[in-house]
């Protein structure tokens, strides 16, 4: 989940060891629930039988949905549908073949978070929603080689940028990535734009979601009337990803991944 409200946190909180284990089994059961509901998607489902879906996943395995009431958000998932980037709010709309749906969960455990977003196609898609949904998918990973100690904040934003518009699409700025821990946003803001060696240098400790998010068109964005849906003002596509990643003295570890995620991203 994009980080819509700045934490009251200041400081850069790095993790010790027990804390990054609690994390990586946040992490773990994250993932799991994810591929259960990206796995259901399929025409005719109601964005609210997958949040119903993860809810009851979550709560099963001994976690807590960590975005239901967060801001008085209401309800476990945020999908969004095509041209809607983020926040989208799950209800009585069916999917249907053709359409691009972003999914974002959040997962608390022990007192610890754990965040993640994929998009997905719907049945078959269109050859430019299936390029886009490649694109921003390996701008994630591109990102994520960048969590590593020593680098700077602004090679993640950097790595997304460069990769996203040599492609022919847009960042969508309005929006980033963000710390996480104890907290579902911490600092620090993980843009998915900036300078190579620009910024606080990584150090190992650190957590971060990164999430880039793609627009298809010229990534301006607008919110709708229930307060919390983005979407693009030009009504292209967008797409999400999102992993959280710790920084460590041996390069970045995915907790939100189980495994080398080569079938997953």
């Amino acid at each position: 989940m994009e980080n819509v409200s700045r934490s009251a946190r200041k400081a850069v909180e790095l993790k010790s060891a027990a804390e990054l284990a609690l994390m990586r089994q946040a992490g773990r059961m994250l993932d799991a629930v994810m591929r259960e509901v990206v796995g259901a998607v399929v025409p005719g489902i109601t964005t609210d039988e997958l949040d119903r879906l993860a809810k009851a996943r979550i709560r099963e395995a001994g976690g807590k949905p960590a975005f239901l009431g967060l801001y008085g958000f209401p309800r476990t998932l945020c999908i969004s549908v095509n041209r809607e980037v983020v926040h989208g709010i799950p209800g009585k709309r069916e999917l249907v073949e053709g359409d691009i749906v972003s999914i974002d969960c959040g997962v608390r455990y022990k007192g610890y978070f754990s965040d993640r977003a994929y998009t997905v196609g719907v049945g078959r898609i269109a050859p430019e929603a299936t390029r886009l949904l490649d694109v921003t998918r390996e701008a994630l990973m591109r990102a994520i080689d960048q969590c590593r100690p020593g680098n700077r904040l602004g090679d993640i934003g950097h790595a997304v940028q460069s990769w996203v518009e040599a492609n022919g699409f847009s960042i969508i700025q309005d929006y980033g990535g963000h710390g996480i821990g104890r907290d579902l946003h911490e600092e620090p803001r993980v843009e998915n734009f900036g300078t190579a060696g620009s910024g606080p240098r990584l150090q190992a400790g650190m957590v971060l979601a990164v999430e880039p998010m793609v627009a298809a068109g010229r990534g301006e964005t607008e919110v709708l009337e229930d307060d919390w849906t983005v979407v693009t003002k030009d009504g292209s596509l967008a797409a999400h990803f999102e992993h959280t990643v710790a920084v460590t003295d041996s390069g970045p570890e995915v907790l939100t991944r189980v495994g080398d995620g080569q079938d997953w991203g």
